[in-house]
Parts: C-alpha cells; sequence; structure tokens
C-alpha cells in the first residue's frame, strides 16, 4: 500500500479529492490536516469528517492552522456554499477530529515514514510552512509534494494573476516552494474547459446511481453555478481532485517540466502569483515539476472508478 497525507481547507471540491484517495485501492491515507481557506477551520475539519465516514473509513482528521501567517482570512463562500458544501447541510460526522495539533501530527508521520508518504495540498499552504519551520528535515522525509495551486503562466481565479489557494497565503506558498520540498505544482488551469465535468458527465455520474456519485454532483452544486456564471466555463471544475488523480497516478500528465517558479508577495496587484521561470531567464535552479497538460479522458475516468 502507498501512503499519502491529505492538507486540505474541506469544501466541496476538496470532499472529492479526500473521497478518491480513500476509495483508491492501492493507497492508505494515514491522515488528515485540516487549515483554514475556503472555510473556517472548524466547518472544513467537519466537512473533512463527514467525507471519511461517508467512505466508511476511520481516517484521523487533525485540526490545523485557523488563518494565514500574516494575512486575513478570505472565505470562499462565494463559490462553496453557505457550508462549504453546497448548501447540502449534511449532518454532523460522529467522530470528533484527533487531540493532536495537525503541524505536530504531520512532522510525527513523515519521521514515522521516511520518504514512504506522499503529501497532497489542497487549501493554503498555512500548515506545511508551520511544519517545515519547525521540521526543516522533513524536506528529505516526504517522498513528493502534489500541491493543487498556483496558475502556470496563465490567468488567475481569484485575481487576474493568482490562484485562490496561493493567493490567500502567499507567504506560507513562498516558504514551502523554497523549501527543497520534491513539489509537483498542479494548477488550477488543468481543471478548466474541457476537464471540467460537462453536462454529459454529470449526467453519467448521475446516472451510476451510487451515494459516491450524488455526492459529488450534489456538494459541489454552488460551484457549478459560480462557474458559469462568473468564470464562464461550461460545468464543475475540480481542482483539487485533478491534483489528487495526479497524486494516484502521474502517468495521466503528457507534459511536465522543471522549473524555478517563486512567489510574488509584496504587490497586492499580483500578491500570490505563482511566477513560472519557463525559459530560464534568471539562471535560479529549477525547484518545482510543473504540469502543463492532462490526459482529460484518464483523468476523468480515474474519478468514475471510484464512484461506481
Amino acid at each position: 500500500m502507498r501512503r499519502f497525507w491529505i492538507d486540505t481547507d474541506t469544501a466541496s471540491d476538496d470532499a472529492v479529492a479526500i473521497l478518491m484517495a480513500l476509495r483508491w485501492p492501492d493507497v492508505h491515507v494515514e491522515g488528515i490536516s485540516t487549515v483554514a481557506g475556503n472555510v473556517p477551520l472548524e466547518m472544513c475539519s467537519r466537512n473533512a469528517r463527514y467525507t471519511v465516514e461517508l467512505c466508511g473509513k476511520q481516517t484521523p482528521v487533525y485540526d490545523g492552522a485557523q488563518q494565514p501567517l500574516l494575512r486575513e482570512p478570505f472565505w470562499a463562500y462565494f463559490f462553496h456554499g453557505p457550508d462549504g458544501m453546497g448548501g447540502m447541510n449534511y449532518p454532523e460526522p460522529e467522530r470528533a477530529s484527533a487531540d493532536v495539533h495537525a503541524v505536530n501530527a504531520m512532522i510525527e508521520a513523515f519521521r514515522m515514514y521516511p520518504k514512504e508518504i506522499t503529501l497532497v495540498t489542497l487549501g493554503p499552504l498555512t500548515n506545511v510552512a508551520m511544519a517545515m519551520s519547525i521540521a526543516p528535515d522533513l524536506k528529505d522525509k516526504i517522498k513528493s509534494c502534489v500541491v493543487m495551486g498556483g496558475a502556470a503562466n496563465t490567468v488567475g481565479n481569484i485575481t487576474p494573476a493568482a490562484e485562490y489557494n496561493i493567493w490567500v497565503d502567499p507567504e506560507a506558498a513562498r516558504l514551502v516552494y523554497h523549501a527543497g520540498l520534491p513539489l509537483v505544482q498542479v494548477g488550477w488551469e488543468l481543471c478548466r474547459g474541457e476537464a471540467n465535468l460537462l453536462e454529459e458527465d454529470i449526467k453519467y455520474i448521475r446516472e451510476l446511481g451510487t451515494e459516491y456519485g450524488h455526492f459529488t454532483i450534489d456538494c459541489n452544486r454552488q460551484a457549478i453555478q459560480t462557474n458559469r456564471e462568473w468564470l464562464g466555463d461550461p460545468a464543475l471544475p475540480l481542482p483539487d481532485p485533478v491534483a489528487m488523480a495526479v497524486a494516484l497516478d502521474p502517468e495521466i500528465c503528457t507534459r511536465v517540466s522543471k522549473h524555478y517558479v517563486d512567489i510574488e508577495t509584496d504587490s497586492e496587484l499580483t500578491r500570490g502569483m505563482t511566477v513560472v521561470d519557463e525559459r530560464n531567464v534568471t539562471d535560479n535552479d529549477p525547484n518545482v515539476d510543473v504540469v502543463w497538460e492532462i490526459d482529460v479522458p484518464a483523468w476523468k475516468e480515474m474519478l468514475y472508478k471510484v464512484l461506481r
């Protein structure tokens, strides 16, 4: 079994990504750490725990940072609904969060299983930045760190220049990007266009008639509406599940290259921008594997597999 750790600001698309990992046949999720981002910490923790129980698992959920390192929080209710889950108001999960801070739990796990755990980040990088500040040795203990974040030389989704996860806590992102971790950046642009769940995809998932399929569409109902009205994309973007698909099977990536990537923290105009030196004009050492393209049919089939 492969070992995963998920760090998440659990709202609707995070929940689907968590479901994918928990239902993937050869993956064991050691733990889930929650971080303030899409919604406040208590809410994202509740959403993560509900998703774990929906999948019939006992995976521990650890509560982490309640706000960014330096910035004020910015909640994404407009995209994910008042509960972060499309306004579905799912019941309170039976199990409480584990009685250990997420950062401490992460450090302990990565030290216990050096070079065995793939870290998948689905939210702001606050918890990871805190862990790296306390335990810089983790750079040699994390097998791979797949980051759902940023936009590689393309438009943002919260400002013209930046993707939400990086924009919310750019100082944390900059620390993580320069920490020496084996980073893989899966930008939000990879879920756009044909990689959206289109009408026919949503219909297919509904017709599966499974609890997991209905959950995937229901908890994202606000995201579907906002995506169409605000961003002009065709249906349902799922950036976190796309990142999870890359973590589960890197072969779905059809174009990846390594580059120096920095995070803008000083300018409010371009705050949180992932500045990718695609042409090596700075002569800085590459620090991130940037995913440029994925096999869209393969990504969708991976999702269908866990929903059947």
